[in-house]
Protein backbone atom coordinates (compact mmCIF):
# COMPACT_ATOMS: atom_id res chain seq x y z
CA UNK A 1 0.00 0.00 0.00
CA UNK A 2 2.85 2.39 0.76
CA UNK A 3 4.36 1.67 -2.64
CA UNK A 4 1.00 2.20 -4.38
CA UNK A 5 0.44 5.49 -2.53
CA UNK A 6 3.90 6.71 -3.53
CA UNK A 7 3.29 5.77 -7.17
CA UNK A 8 -0.09 7.53 -7.16
CA UNK A 9 1.53 10.69 -5.82
CA UNK A 10 4.25 10.38 -8.47
CA UNK A 11 1.56 10.00 -11.12
CA UNK A 12 -0.34 13.06 -9.93
CA UNK A 13 2.82 15.16 -9.78
CA UNK A 14 3.87 13.96 -13.26
CA UNK A 15 0.38 14.60 -14.59
CA UNK A 16 0.37 18.16 -13.26
CA UNK A 17 3.69 18.86 -15.00
CA UNK A 18 2.16 17.47 -18.18
CA UNK A 19 -0.78 19.83 -17.66
CA UNK A 20 1.53 22.86 -17.74
CA UNK A 21 2.86 21.71 -21.10
CA UNK A 22 -0.38 20.41 -22.61
CA UNK A 23 -2.50 23.41 -21.58
CA UNK A 24 -0.37 25.72 -23.69
CA UNK A 25 -0.28 23.20 -26.51
CA UNK A 26 -4.06 22.77 -26.58
CA UNK A 27 -4.73 26.51 -26.37
CA UNK A 28 -2.29 27.32 -29.16
CA UNK A 29 -3.85 24.71 -31.44
CA UNK A 30 -7.42 25.46 -30.36
CA UNK A 31 -7.16 29.25 -30.72
CA UNK A 32 -4.66 29.61 -33.54
CA UNK A 33 -4.84 26.29 -35.36
CA UNK A 34 -1.06 25.93 -35.18
CA UNK A 35 0.57 22.52 -34.71
CA UNK A 36 3.62 23.50 -32.66
CA UNK A 37 6.10 20.63 -32.70
CA UNK A 38 8.66 22.94 -31.06
CA UNK A 39 6.66 23.02 -27.80
CA UNK A 40 8.87 20.25 -26.39
CA UNK A 41 11.96 22.31 -27.19
CA UNK A 42 10.48 25.19 -25.18
CA UNK A 43 10.21 22.79 -22.23
CA UNK A 44 13.89 21.94 -22.73
CA UNK A 45 14.84 25.63 -22.83
CA UNK A 46 13.06 26.14 -19.51
CA UNK A 47 15.11 23.33 -17.96
CA UNK A 48 18.35 24.86 -19.27
CA UNK A 49 17.31 28.29 -17.96
CA UNK A 50 16.94 26.68 -14.52
CA UNK A 51 20.36 25.05 -14.85
CA UNK A 52 22.06 28.34 -15.83
CA UNK A 53 20.34 30.46 -13.18
CA UNK A 54 21.01 27.93 -10.41
CA UNK A 55 24.63 27.56 -11.55
CA UNK A 56 25.17 31.32 -11.43
CA UNK A 57 23.02 32.28 -8.44
CA UNK A 58 22.50 29.06 -6.54
CA UNK A 59 18.76 29.72 -6.29
CA UNK A 60 15.98 27.77 -7.98
CA UNK A 61 13.55 30.41 -6.67
CA UNK A 62 15.10 32.87 -9.11
CA UNK A 63 15.07 30.32 -11.91
CA UNK A 64 11.30 29.75 -11.86
CA UNK A 65 10.22 33.37 -12.47
CA UNK A 66 13.12 33.78 -14.91
CA UNK A 67 11.83 30.82 -16.93
CA UNK A 68 8.27 32.17 -16.92
CA UNK A 69 9.25 35.72 -17.84
CA UNK A 70 11.72 34.53 -20.47
CA UNK A 71 9.07 32.19 -21.89
CA UNK A 72 6.51 34.99 -22.12
CA UNK A 73 8.94 37.26 -23.97
CA UNK A 74 10.16 34.45 -26.26
CA UNK A 75 6.60 33.34 -27.03
CA UNK A 76 5.47 36.88 -27.80
CA UNK A 77 8.46 37.38 -30.13
CA UNK A 78 7.87 34.06 -31.92
CA UNK A 79 4.19 34.82 -32.45
CA UNK A 80 4.73 38.41 -33.54
CA UNK A 81 7.60 37.88 -35.94
CA UNK A 82 7.15 34.29 -37.13
CA UNK A 83 3.95 32.37 -36.43
CA UNK A 84 1.66 35.26 -37.39
CA UNK A 85 2.75 34.74 -40.99
CA UNK A 86 1.66 31.09 -40.97
CA UNK A 87 -1.93 31.15 -39.65
CA UNK A 88 -3.45 30.88 -43.11
CA UNK A 89 -0.86 28.47 -44.42
CA UNK A 90 -1.44 24.70 -44.65
CA UNK A 91 -0.67 22.60 -41.58
CA UNK A 92 2.25 21.03 -43.44
CA UNK A 93 3.93 24.45 -43.63
CA UNK A 94 3.40 24.90 -39.89
CA UNK A 95 4.89 21.47 -39.19
CA UNK A 96 7.94 22.28 -41.29
CA UNK A 97 8.33 25.65 -39.55
CA UNK A 98 8.17 24.20 -36.05
CA UNK A 99 10.47 21.31 -37.01
CA UNK A 100 12.97 23.90 -38.24
CA UNK A 101 12.65 25.66 -34.87
CA UNK A 102 13.49 22.38 -33.11
CA UNK A 103 16.69 22.12 -35.13
CA UNK A 104 17.59 25.76 -34.47
CA UNK A 105 16.95 25.49 -30.73
CA UNK A 106 18.97 22.29 -30.46
CA UNK A 107 21.86 23.70 -32.46
CA UNK A 108 21.86 26.88 -30.38
CA UNK A 109 21.85 24.83 -27.19
CA UNK A 110 24.74 22.72 -28.47
CA UNK A 111 26.83 25.78 -29.39
CA UNK A 112 26.19 27.66 -26.14
CA UNK A 113 26.11 24.85 -23.57
CA UNK A 114 27.46 21.73 -25.24
CA UNK A 115 25.92 18.26 -25.26
CA UNK A 116 26.69 17.14 -21.72
CA UNK A 117 24.15 16.05 -19.14
CA UNK A 118 23.69 18.49 -16.25
CA UNK A 119 22.08 18.22 -12.83
CA UNK A 120 20.17 20.89 -10.93
CA UNK A 121 20.21 20.48 -7.13
CA UNK A 122 17.01 20.45 -5.14
CA UNK A 123 16.73 23.57 -2.92
CA UNK A 124 18.16 22.74 0.51
CA UNK A 125 14.94 23.65 2.30
CA UNK A 126 13.09 21.02 0.26
CA UNK A 127 15.83 18.39 0.18
CA UNK A 128 14.06 16.07 2.61
CA UNK A 129 11.23 13.57 2.87
CA UNK A 130 7.96 14.25 4.62
CA UNK A 131 6.21 11.43 6.54
CA UNK A 132 2.85 10.58 5.01
CA UNK A 133 -0.15 8.52 6.05
CA UNK A 134 0.54 4.82 5.62
CA UNK A 135 4.04 4.75 7.01
CA UNK A 136 5.98 6.10 4.04
CA UNK A 137 7.82 9.34 3.39
CA UNK A 138 7.57 11.42 0.24
CA UNK A 139 9.93 13.95 -1.32
CA UNK A 140 9.29 17.48 -0.09
CA UNK A 141 10.34 18.90 -3.46
CA UNK A 142 7.88 16.71 -5.35
CA UNK A 143 5.13 17.90 -3.03
CA UNK A 144 6.21 21.50 -3.68
CA UNK A 145 6.06 20.89 -7.45
CA UNK A 146 2.59 19.45 -7.01
CA UNK A 147 1.50 22.51 -5.03
CA UNK A 148 2.97 24.98 -7.55
CA UNK A 149 1.28 23.20 -10.46
CA UNK A 150 -2.06 23.19 -8.64
CA UNK A 151 -1.69 26.92 -7.90
CA UNK A 152 -0.92 27.66 -11.57
CA UNK A 153 -3.85 25.48 -12.67
CA UNK A 154 -6.17 27.31 -10.26
CA UNK A 155 -4.99 30.68 -11.55
CA UNK A 156 -5.55 29.53 -15.14
CA UNK A 157 -9.06 28.27 -14.45
CA UNK A 158 -9.95 31.50 -12.68
CA UNK A 159 -8.52 33.62 -15.49
CA UNK A 160 -10.24 31.60 -18.22
CA UNK A 161 -13.63 31.40 -16.49
CA UNK A 162 -13.88 34.71 -14.61
CA UNK A 163 -12.13 37.40 -16.65
CA UNK A 164 -13.00 39.23 -19.84
CA UNK A 165 -9.76 38.11 -21.47
CA UNK A 166 -10.52 34.52 -20.50
CA UNK A 167 -13.94 34.79 -22.14
CA UNK A 168 -12.28 36.04 -25.33
CA UNK A 169 -9.80 33.15 -25.25
CA UNK A 170 -12.61 30.62 -24.71
CA UNK A 171 -14.53 32.14 -27.61
CA UNK A 172 -11.45 31.97 -29.82
CA UNK A 173 -10.81 28.34 -28.86
CA UNK A 174 -14.39 27.15 -29.35
CA UNK A 175 -15.42 29.32 -32.32
CA UNK A 176 -12.37 31.00 -33.89
CA UNK A 177 -14.49 32.48 -36.69
CA UNK A 178 -16.49 34.50 -34.12
CA UNK A 179 -13.54 36.54 -32.86
CA UNK A 180 -13.63 39.13 -35.64
CA UNK A 181 -17.43 39.21 -35.65
CA UNK A 182 -17.47 40.11 -31.96
CA UNK A 183 -15.04 42.96 -32.52
CA UNK A 184 -12.20 41.32 -30.58
CA UNK A 185 -8.57 42.01 -31.43
CA UNK A 186 -7.53 38.59 -32.72
CA UNK A 187 -3.86 39.57 -33.00
CA UNK A 188 -3.65 40.48 -29.30
CA UNK A 189 -5.41 37.26 -28.29
CA UNK A 190 -3.05 35.18 -30.44
CA UNK A 191 0.03 36.90 -29.05
CA UNK A 192 -1.09 36.47 -25.43
CA UNK A 193 -2.08 32.82 -25.91
CA UNK A 194 1.23 31.93 -27.54
CA UNK A 195 3.22 33.86 -24.92
CA UNK A 196 1.33 32.23 -22.02
CA UNK A 197 1.66 28.77 -23.58
CA UNK A 198 5.41 29.24 -24.00
CA UNK A 199 5.78 30.55 -20.42
CA UNK A 200 3.93 27.51 -19.03
CA UNK A 201 6.09 25.08 -21.02
CA UNK A 202 9.30 26.73 -19.81
CA UNK A 203 8.02 26.81 -16.22
CA UNK A 204 7.37 23.07 -16.47
CA UNK A 205 10.92 22.56 -17.71
CA UNK A 206 12.37 24.60 -14.84
CA UNK A 207 10.30 22.71 -12.25
CA UNK A 208 11.33 19.33 -13.66
CA UNK A 209 15.06 20.15 -13.83
CA UNK A 210 15.84 18.99 -10.26
CA UNK A 211 13.80 15.82 -10.83
CA UNK A 212 15.92 14.57 -13.73
CA UNK A 213 19.02 15.42 -15.69
CA UNK A 214 19.03 18.39 -18.05
CA UNK A 215 20.12 17.04 -21.42
CA UNK A 216 19.77 17.51 -25.19
CA UNK A 217 16.42 16.65 -26.80
CA UNK A 218 14.83 16.14 -23.39
CA UNK A 219 11.61 17.76 -24.58
CA UNK A 220 10.83 15.19 -27.26
CA UNK A 221 9.28 12.58 -24.99
CA UNK A 222 7.27 15.24 -23.16
CA UNK A 223 5.99 16.60 -26.48
CA UNK A 224 4.71 13.19 -27.58
CA UNK A 225 2.93 12.43 -24.32
CA UNK A 226 1.53 15.99 -24.23
CA UNK A 227 -0.10 15.36 -27.61
CA UNK A 228 -1.64 12.25 -26.05
CA UNK A 229 -3.00 14.44 -23.25
CA UNK A 230 -4.50 16.87 -25.77
CA UNK A 231 -6.17 14.04 -27.69
CA UNK A 232 -7.54 12.44 -24.51
CA UNK A 233 -8.76 15.73 -23.00
CA UNK A 234 -9.96 17.43 -26.16
CA UNK A 235 -8.40 20.17 -28.28
CA UNK A 236 -8.91 23.68 -26.90
CA UNK A 237 -10.19 22.56 -23.50
CA UNK A 238 -8.24 23.63 -20.39
CA UNK A 239 -10.37 21.33 -18.22
CA UNK A 240 -9.67 18.54 -20.69
CA UNK A 241 -5.93 19.22 -20.50
CA UNK A 242 -6.08 19.12 -16.69
CA UNK A 243 -8.03 15.89 -16.25
CA UNK A 244 -6.43 14.28 -19.29
CA UNK A 245 -2.96 15.06 -17.92
CA UNK A 246 -3.82 13.58 -14.52
CA UNK A 247 -5.25 10.45 -16.16
CA UNK A 248 -2.27 10.00 -18.48
CA UNK A 249 0.23 10.74 -15.69
CA UNK A 250 -1.29 8.18 -13.32
CA UNK A 251 -1.72 5.49 -15.99
CA UNK A 252 1.82 5.96 -17.29
CA UNK A 253 3.38 5.95 -13.80
CA UNK A 254 1.48 2.89 -12.59
CA UNK A 255 2.23 1.03 -15.83
CA UNK A 256 5.96 1.72 -15.47
CA UNK A 257 5.87 0.55 -11.85
CA UNK A 258 3.74 -2.57 -12.17
CA UNK A 259 3.73 -3.46 -15.88
CA UNK A 260 7.31 -2.75 -16.96
CA UNK A 261 7.04 -4.78 -20.17
CA UNK A 262 3.89 -2.99 -21.29
CA UNK A 263 4.58 0.46 -19.87
CA UNK A 264 5.06 2.16 -23.21
CA UNK A 265 1.82 0.71 -24.53
CA UNK A 266 -0.54 1.69 -21.71
CA UNK A 267 -1.07 5.37 -22.55
CA UNK A 268 -1.52 4.64 -26.25
CA UNK A 269 -4.15 2.03 -25.47
CA UNK A 270 -5.82 4.68 -23.32
CA UNK A 271 -5.70 7.16 -26.20
CA UNK A 272 -7.05 4.58 -28.65
CA UNK A 273 -9.94 3.78 -26.28
CA UNK A 274 -10.83 7.47 -25.92
CA UNK A 275 -10.71 7.98 -29.69
CA UNK A 276 -13.03 5.01 -30.23
CA UNK A 277 -15.49 6.12 -27.54
CA UNK A 278 -15.33 9.92 -27.93
CA UNK A 279 -13.22 11.01 -30.92
CA UNK A 280 -13.24 14.70 -29.95
CA UNK A 281 -11.78 13.96 -26.50
CA UNK A 282 -13.31 13.56 -23.06
CA UNK A 283 -14.03 17.24 -22.45
CA UNK A 284 -14.32 18.77 -25.91
CA UNK A 285 -17.65 19.57 -27.47
CA UNK A 286 -18.91 16.76 -29.66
Amino acid sequence: MASLAAQLLNGIQYGLLLFLIASGLTLIFGVMGVINLAHGSLFMIGAYVAYIVVRESGSLWLALPAAMLGGFVLGAALERWLFRRFYDRPHLDQVLLTFALILLFEEGRSILLGNDFHSVPVPSVLDASIPMVGGFAYSAYRLAVLAVCLAVAGAMFWSIERTRLGSAIRAAAEKPEMVDLLGLDARTIHLLVFAIGTALAMLAGALSAPLQSVYPNMGNSFLIISFVVVVVGGVGSIAGAFWGALLVGIVDTLAKAYLPHGAGLAIYLLMAGVLLWRPTGLFARA
